[in-house]
């Protein structure tokens, strides 16, 4: 019972892109992890392993230090023991290699150690945010940077990632929607799918290749009221048609390891939970590889309630499937107990440690357990190459929210005889917090900021910026303003660089229950709208951020997100015009925090609000008595797919190769799909990008469905006055649904699709799926 099939078959043209079609046939040939020459020789060494020896193939260790002094000092003799099967937080090349060292030519067995880290938008040349990247809607783009980021790490001796986090998340209160794609399991797929072609590469066992590591299984975006680590309650319907398919698309692309999630799932915790872990990954999936806790859940489980004890919590973890237990040192300690007990059958230790040698044994450590060592000391800098790069990614993610004429004409991009520019804001010179939270090996020094390439670039004609902080990010101290205002006043145009804090108030562990902008910076906002001088507010955060005022009193409004080492010039180029915004929104922007969690694939209710004037309180039952609210909108501010661009595009109506599709005949894979093309021109006088993008709703069905939901994307580059014919594929995989039967069925049904430039806008049509 595995999720929509289509995963893999057609994300895979959503990222067969000019640059990487040959690279991806070629990975096509590479050693999956269920090689028989793999199971071969991990069979022959698990038959040589002590219990100790299998149970240390399941102990992680967390740690930045294993030198003297350490309080992990204990883990190099481990190391040498055979006790542990890999290190999470050790980097550089003389670091991995010690240990290695040890395990290798000390333990009786000489089994390699492997190396883990963080490594979620890239090692040392920091890419945007994983929620950026996905605004891109380019998966090719985040193959690429994910190759990148394999390359630098594995100079450096780390071989696994804990990337990509594939969690559907809809709730932008939870800090942890940074880190993945949003709120769409069709987008999410593909972005899946992107991250471990590029971490993988061609080969497991190519030196620059690292394993990926989907997390967080499962559901974890799903935390009640975004609150990080909170209860996840989810229909099994629910699960398998939205918080699945991203995992299930990057098993099928090879993906080698899953983390299973903090939280617990329908009163479970997903880290003991044998239905998830089990059925499901191993029995229904046939996942081969391994599946590592996340920080220390083996023992949360206590805390949870599901075991008094660790050694209950190690038992139950893994009996339900768990291979390896990060950091909670549960396993070492109780297992060698509860196996001669006979609590746990040996059976399953040896499978979890036949896991682990299969991925070392894909990975190639065997054969070559050592990296190079540089002649310097130090993190390598970053390529050249490898930066321009990073900026393209940053430009191609920024979302154009709003830009409204001032002066006759659109704001952007800004008006080149502007003498004077006044840029103020607390993020327009901060360089840590382009980098965004999980930066691996990023440095500060490596990033140019918004004030430095704005600088450059007017210096160069003569013209001047003059920058005003305004204001922290967190205060209420209001000192700043007045020369902030004084600026303002002194400019020809305004640019506000505002926002999160990005190690503070992004990630893991900085959930908001208000999802305004934070500290003072809204008062500083409207005390320079009030000089009068057209204002582009420019948003630096890791999620949707609740900007209501702005929208109704600023003109030009840019998500910038955490744009990664070359955020300036990134920035400087678009808001020049060098290059014209093309991202979209992956995620809902909402009114007001009280319509979180918001996604644009809800269900519609047996009370639509639709043709209800929404906008007052209502005046009567007839009003009154809807899926509403009588304080606010029901639509989002700014919708999923939601992006301008410097010029416009139109769409012609659509067309249909037929009316009526056969739900036995899709099923049965013997009936013709359906095609569903448009016309896309570039109405405006600019050259641009436009995300085409394509919707289904089906009605009449055994269970109700979404009010639309996304099944393609396409990107187009047109000049002005050019025009593409765009066409859609609409089959089994795009219609299929978990049925009232729990089947993954195509069923008859009255069907719409639409096709156009966000969730909220499309020309449409209408077929029909007869039995």
């Amino acid at each position: 019972m595995a999720p929509k099939m289509r995963s893999v078959r057609v994300l895979l043209l959503a990222i067969t892109f000019t640059w990487s079609f040959c690279y991806l046939r070629a990975q096509e040939l590479g050693p999956r992890l269920d090689d028989p020459a793999i199971e071969r020789r991990v069979s022959e060494l698990l038959g040589q392993m002590t219990l100790e020896e299998k149970i240390g193939q399941t102990v992680h260790f967390a740690d930045n230090s294993t030198g003297p002094g350490s309080p992990h000092a204990d883990y190099r003799e481990q190391a040498a023991q055979g006790h542990v099967g890999s290190f999470e937080n050790i980097t550089g090349a003389a670091e991995t290699n010690s240990l290695q060292k040890l395990a290798v030519e000390k333990s009786r067995l000489h089994i390699p150690l492997v190396f883990a880290l963080d490594v979620i938008h890239g090692y040392r040349t920091i890419f945007p945010v994983p929620l950026a990247m996905a605004s891109t809607w380019d998966p090719s783009l985040v193959e690429q940077a994910s190759r990148i980021a394999a390359k630098e790490a594995t100079k450096e001796g780390i071989r696994w990632t804990f990337s990509p986090m594939v969690d559907i998340a809809r709730d932008a209160r939870w800090g942890r929607i940074v880190e993945g794609a949003g709120e769409d399991p069709y987008l999410g797929s593909a972005m899946a799918v992107a991250y471990v072609r590029g971490y993988q590469g061609a080969r497991l066992d190519d030196p620059q290749s690292m394993l990926a590591c989907m997390k967080h299984f499962i559901g974890y975006g799903g935390a009640e009221a975004g609150r990080e680590y909170n209860t996840v309650e989810i229909s099994e319907r629910t699960l398998r048609q939205i918080y699945l398919p991203p995992f299930y698309a990057a098993v099928e692309a090879g993906g080698g390891s899953v983390m299973s999630a903090f939280s617990t799932l329908n009163g479970v915790p997903a880290t003991s939970n044998w239905f998830t872990l089990t059925q499901i990954l191993r029995q229904e999936w046939g996942f081969p590889g391994v599946v590592i806790s996340d920080y220390g859940s083996v023992g949360e489980t206590i805390a949870h309630g599901i075991a008094m004890d660790g050694k209950t919590a190690a038992r139950k973890a893994i009996l339900a499937g768990l291979d390896v237990d990060l950091e909670s040192n549960l396993f070492s300690r109780h297992l060698p107990e509860l196996v001669r007990s006979g609590a746990v059958p040996e059976s399953a230790v040896d499978q979890a440690a036949r896991r682990m040698l299969r991925i070392k044994y894909a990975l190639g450590l065997f054969d070559h357990p050592y990296v190079p060592e540089p002649a310097a000391g130090g993190v390598p800098k970053p390529d050249p190459a490898d930066v321009e790069f990073a900026r393209t990614v940053a430009e191609r993610s920024f979302v154009l929210l709003k830009n409204e004429n001032s002066g006759g004409k659109p704001l952007l991009p800004l008006d080149p005889d502007a003498h004077t520019i006044a840029l103020i804001g607390p993020l327009a010179d901060s360089a840590s917090d382009m980098l965004g939270p999980w930066r691996a090996r990023g440095n500060a020094a490596d990033v140019v900021t918004l004030r430095t390439a704005l600088t450059s670039r007017m210096r160069q004609s003569g013209r001047q910026v003059l920058y005003a902080k305004g204001t922290q990010i967190l205060t209420a101290e209001d000192k700043g303003f007045a020369e902030a205002v004084a600026a303002a006043k002194q400019a020809d145009v305004v640019l506000l660089a505002l926002g999160e804090d990005a190690l503070w108030m992004s990630a893991e562990g900085a959930s908001r229950a208000h999802l305004g902008l934070p500290g003072n910076q809204q008062q500083l906002l409207e005390a320079v709208a009030a000089t009068g001088k057209p204002v582009v507010l420019i948003v630096f955060s890791g999620r949707p951020l609740t900007l209501i005022w702005a929208a109704g009193h600023v003109p030009a409004i840019l998500q910038a997100w955490f744009p990664g080492v070359q955020a300036g010039p990134a920035l400087v180029r678009t808001l020049f015009g060098d290059v014209s915004p093309s991202g979209k929104l992956t995620v809902s922007m909402p009114r007001s925090v009280g319509q979180e969690p918001l996604y644009y694939d809800a269900l519609s209710t047996g009370r639509p609000a639709d043709g209800v004037d929404l906008s007052r309180p209502p005046g009567n039952n007839h009003e009154k008595y809807h899926s509403r609210y009588v304080d606010e909108l029901n639509a989002a501010l700014f919708p999923f797919g939601y992006g301008l661009s410097y010029t416009k595009f139109s769409y012609s109506p659509l067309e249909l190769s037929t009316s009526q599709m056969s739900a036995s005949g899709l099923n049965q894979k013997t009936a013709q799909a359906l095609h569903v093309s448009t016309t896309v021109r570039n109405a405006g006088s600019r050259a641009g990008d436009e995300i085409v993008e394509l919707y289904v709703r089906l009605r009449g069905t055994s269970v109700a469905l979404p009010v639309r939901q996304l099944e393609g994307f396409r990107r187009v580059a047109l000049a002005p006055g050019d025009s593409k014919r765009v066409e859609f594929t609409v089959g089994r995989d795009e219609l299929a649904f978990w049925n009232i039967d729990m089947q993954d069925l195509v069923e008859p049904a009255s069907a719409t699709v639409w096709v156009g430039p966000s969730s909220a806008e499309g020309e449409s049509a209408d077929f029909v799926i007869a039995k």
